[in-house]
């Protein structure tokens, strides 16, 4: 009983018996959701079944991508998810921070996995998706110093999302690639990236078809080579196909369709264009079974749009879809057996109206069309004579779906071509490439021949490459390298390739054996010879119960069965000769071109090369693809197919079990779980991670540690290594510190350091150990890039210092002199004005002293001494003396508010003013203070006079020369008169 999820369907897990009980107790009961585990690797224990209950867990969480080490588990959702592919989410994962990806010196592949997306806390953790995968070959081939070309392999059944998948990468490209910085480029960036993504519809429409297990098959296998420039932007694209399935045109298996294009032009014609084309509307055809099914493909309106943007035109377009109505009416004519053998074969029913308009469509003549189908052509013995039979009714149906194999092959190697020399650039503009192989899945149906052992064939090598190049290589490189390793039990497919393209005897050497045999093949006798062959091989079987020929192959995904009938005819691929011929008389453009004439083609018969069959075609195409593959650095996405049914919500864990078992994906989760996915050579590892010296202390190296200068300047590999251990021994020695240091930020239960080993030539750790150097090393250069700020800001501070201290020396230089200058000014003007202050008092004194004297002689004569005066006291007498002699200062000290008070005030009045001693009650003086009117020697003054004195401004304005003991200095001379004096 198949279970499903969500509620589609019930199952009953008790019909499991134990299933996944011991293994999944631990493991269910763990602390974090399934849903949340992005990692296989994560699963513990690994097995089958935890890994399905992830995916199932995943997978009801509309989470549709996992990690599983170093592949890409998609499951196919089954319905459209535009927010999943946009082009924000695009740039989102394209913007991520990342630590720097493995150095260019180590073996292609040797990185198996990348961890860009956790290491920056500012950005939130993006999940796995294709874009990541993307991402990380574009980076790889734009950070190494060689690029090493890169190549994403998508893989998986029928049905299961390749297709989808290699067109969204290739939009990715087309998005983060193409970042030109003129305008002119940036137009040419946008027409090279128009015309790889229309290259899509274009190859889809005439490639692909509606099979049982797939509504968009891809009938062919194709390897897109996406080319870069030194710059990484995207110049240009060229594409390689594989092994296309044309014998789809004139056979379909019970409900399934041919090429998606002749069911698009059959719907999607305009009415002039059906008349052109004579497909009149509900006109059944033979080789369009099923028309009533509309799918998403059958967009005829793209497929031209995208065909105009590679450079095909209207009429070459109308060109191809005439012969391609041509090659519909030719599947329906119908050949009788004729009832005389010498006679060819006769028509059946509307047999001749279909040859009459094929013939048309496809610019043929008529009868020699109707005679190549009827009448074989054979040339024999030495004089190459010509012999005519009419063919049977099986050997004319063989003819006509061999002329529409031919045209419908070469028509669409040509469409090749053309896509290419539109998208393809100049081997000179472009460096390196990003490849992108997207092959048929392994295919498995109730009739399988030719084509699906080819199919399966080149998926097995596919296997074996993965196999051969991570599985038993990671293997054998940990035991080169010295370290300690328990080998895996993988599933190697070698002893199936063995089987079917071994030396000297395989599947493929005995049907090729059987086409150079003059006699005619019989698929029993096929069938014998192959199992006596290779009867000793575990992966050949034989089905006893099947009624016809056949044999089975266990191949990795499943044992399946072929059936020996057609596979001799079919990998002759015959194509007579006069087919060849009677293409090259038609006088349509494009067949002209399809079937060019070649003058030098030698009659028939005479030393011809001997013709290579499909599967010797097939296998040397299949080994130039994995010489390409081996020379890049591969990535792997492993699609699965959650039902068969195609329906959203529904995931049968039966067939998503086989599915797992099939790709090997339990063995790389193993590997990559138990081993060490990041490795390293020990140049680039010291190269890289030398800074984090700086956090131990070197006590073993000491000064004796060679420079990096000196080690790249030594000589012999051996002395290089020996120098180069030191340094690896201090930067392994930082680790426990390093370990540390992140537990105590994080969890102190994750203390014990990540595993890291030491090899011959390389260094091996974890996903966690990187995560945890590189962390280390932004600390360091965080710290040395503070250093140079504090250094760089306490040169800058000191420098701002001294250029302070200078414009503060200079500000007080220029403004000491601006100060002395206006000193000298001050002094100058002082001097002008004491100068005529000196002259202007010169003269007024002389004038004072002169009307002094005048009034002195007019007023002086004796005056009689009272009786009192012989009273004054002999120091008052002397006193009056000297006071005579200051008279103008007795003057003053009279008529201040301070000074001398009472008595002595009067005594400096009358000595002053020489007046005689007498009674006090006779004379009188009075004041300022006391008296009205005033004289001097200018006027007359009417009131009282009071005297101002101002500080001069002038710093040296009150500073006078030393004056003359008799010279009356200070004020302006004045004198007072009584109105009494002219009368004494």
């Amino acid at each position: 009983m198949l279970q499903q999820v969500n509620g589609h369907s019930s199952g009953s897990e008790a019909q499991g018996g134990g299933f996944l009980r011991e293994d999944l107790q631990e493991f269910l009961s763990g602390e974090a959701p399934l849903h949340q585990l992005d990692d296989l690797t994560k699963v513990n224990p690994v097995t089958l079944e935890t890994v399905l209950r992830c995916l199932q867990a995943r997978y009801a969480a509309d989470t549709f991508y996992t990690n599983a080490g170093c592949t890409l588990v998609a499951l196919n959702p089954f319905k459209p998810i535009p927010q999943l592919y946009s082009t924000a989410l695009m740039r989102e994962y394209h913007a991520a921070p990342q630590p720097q990806p493995c150095s260019h010196s180590e073996s292609a592949g040797a990185r198996a996995t990348e961890i860009f997306w956790t290491r920056d806390s500012r950005y939130k953790k993006l999940k796995p998706h294709i874009f990541m995968v993307g991402e990380q070959t574009y980076r790889n081939v734009k950070s190494l110093i060689e690029p090493v070309n890169q190549s994403i392999i998508v893989s998986g059944e029928s049905g299961a999302g390749k297709t989808w998948t290699s067109r969204c990468l290739m939009k990715f490209y087309a998005v983060v690639a193409a970042s030109p910085t003129s305008w002119e480029s940036h137009k040419i960036a946008e027409r090279i990236e128009q015309r790889i993504l229309n290259s899509n519809p274009v190859m889809e429409a005439f490639g692909n078809a509606c099979t049982l297990r797939n509504n968009n098959s891809s009938r062919f296998g194709k390897f897109i080579q996406l080319q870069l420039n030194r710059a990484q932007q995207m110049t240009g694209a060229a594409v390689q196909t594989y092994l296309l399935e044309k014998t789809r045109v004139a056979c379909q298996a019970s409900s399934e369709r041919n090429f998606h294009i002749f069911y698009q032009i059959c719907k999607g014609a305009s009415t002039d264009e059906r008349l052109q084309w004579h497909l009149p509307e509900g006109a059944a055809f033979s080789w369009l079974p099923n028309p009533e099914r509309t799918l998403e493909e059958d967009c005829f309106e793209v497929t031209r749009e995208a065909m105009l943007h590679l450079g095909i035109d209207n009429p070459t377009q109308n060109n191809i879809f005439q012969v391609l109505a041509g090659l519909l009416h030719l599947g329906n004519i119908r050949f009788a057996d004729s009832e005389d053998e010498s006679q060819p074969c006769q028509l059946m029913g509307d047999a001749k109206c279909s040859i009459r308009t094929s013939a048309s469509l496809l610019q043929l003549p008529e009868d020699p069309l109707l005679e190549t189908l009827q009448i074989r052509t054979i040339r024999a013995g030495r004089q190459q004579q010509v012999f005519r039979k009419p063919c049977s009714r099986a050997e004319c149906d063989t003819r006509r779906d061999c002329l529409a194999k031919l045209v419908y092959a070469r028509l669409f190697d040509w469409l090749v071509s053309v896509i290419n020399s539109s998208i393809c650039a100049d081997p000179d503009s472009w460096t390196t490439f990003i490849g992108l192989l997207d092959v048929y899945g392994f295919e498995s149906f109730p009739n399988n021949s030719l084509e699906q052992l080819c199919i399966n064939y080149a998926n097995e090598k596919l296997q074996q490459h993965f196999v051969a190049h991570y599985l038993k290589a990671q293997q054998e490189e940990y035991t080169v390298e010295g370290l300690e390793w328990s080998f895996v039990n993988y599933q190697d497919n070698q002893t199936c390739l063995d089987l079917i393209e071994g030396s000297p005897i395989s599947i493929c050497s005995l049907i090729n054996e059987e086409c150079r045999l003059n006699r005619p093949s019989s698929a029993a006798q096929l069938q014998t010879r192959i199992e006596r062959a290779l009867a000793g091989n575990p992966c050949l079987g034989h089905n006893k119960l099947s009624q016809e020929p056949s044999f089975i192959v266990v191949h990795y995904a499943g044992p399946v069965q072929y059936h020996t009938a057609g596979l001799v005819e079919k990998n002759k691929d015959p194509v007579p000769p006069e087919l060849n011929r009677l293409l090259q008389q038609s006088w349509d453009p494009l067949l002209k071109v399809l079937f060019p004439t070649d003058p030098e083609e030698q009659p028939s018969g005479q030393s011809r090369a001997p013709v290579l069959t499909v599967v010797s075609k097939f296998k040397a195409s299949l080994e130039q693809l994995l010489q390409v593959l081996h020379s890049t650095t591969p990535h792997y996405i492993r699609c699965i197919k959650p039902n068969s049914q195609g329906q959203a919500h529904i995931f049968l864990q039966e067939q998503v079990l086989s599915q797992l078992e099939a790709c090997g994906l339990v063995e790389t989760i193993h590997i990559s779980a138990a081993g060490f996915p990041i490795r390293i050579s020990h140049q680039n590892f010291v190269e890289r991670y030398e800074l984090l010296r700086r956090l131990h202390a070197r006590t073993s190296s000491g000064p004796h540690s060679p420079s990096p200068d000196e080690q790249h300047s030594e000589g012999s590999p051996c002395t290089e290594a020996a120098t180069l251990q030191p340094l690896l021994q201090d930067i392994l020695h930082t680790l426990p510190a390093l370990s540390q240091a992140a537990a105590t930020l994080s969890d102190p239960a994750e203390a014990t350091p990540a595993p890291v080993c030491c090899g011959r030539t390389k260094v091996f750790m974890t996903d966690s150990m990187l995560e945890l150097l590189e962390h280390g090393r932004a600390q360091v250069l965080e710290q040395c890039a503070r250093c140079i700020q504090r250094g760089w800001r306490r040169h800058w501070h000191r420098k701002q210092e001294r250029q302070r201290q200078a414009a503060v020396l200079i500000q007080a230089a220029i403004r000491s002199w601006l100060t002395r200058k206006h000193v000298q000014r001050l002094h100058t003007a002082a001097t002008v004005i004491k100068r005529a202050w000196k002259r202007w008092r010169i003269g007024m004194a002389f004038l004072a002293s002169k009307e002094l004297d005048d009034v002195e002689e007019k007023h002086v004569s004796p005056v009689p001494l009272s009786t009192g005066s012989c009273l004054l006291p002999q120091t008052q007498s002397s006193l009056l003396a000297a006071i005579i002699r200051l008279w103008p200062l007795g003057l003053v000290l009279a008529n201040a508010s301070v000074g001398v008070q009472g008595f002595r005030r009067k005594l400096v009045v009358w000595a002053c003013l020489q007046l005689p001693t007498g009674s006090h009650s006779s004379h009188n003086v009075q004041t300022a203070q006391e008296q009205a009117g005033i004289t001097s020697i200018r006027a007359l003054p009417q009131g009282s006079i009071k005297f101002h004195c101002r500080k001069s401004p002038l710093p040296y304005a009150d500073i006078c020369p030393e004056p003359s003991p008799y010279s009356v200095t200070g004020f302006n001379q004045i004198l007072l008169e009584r109105h009494s004096l002219g009368h004494a």
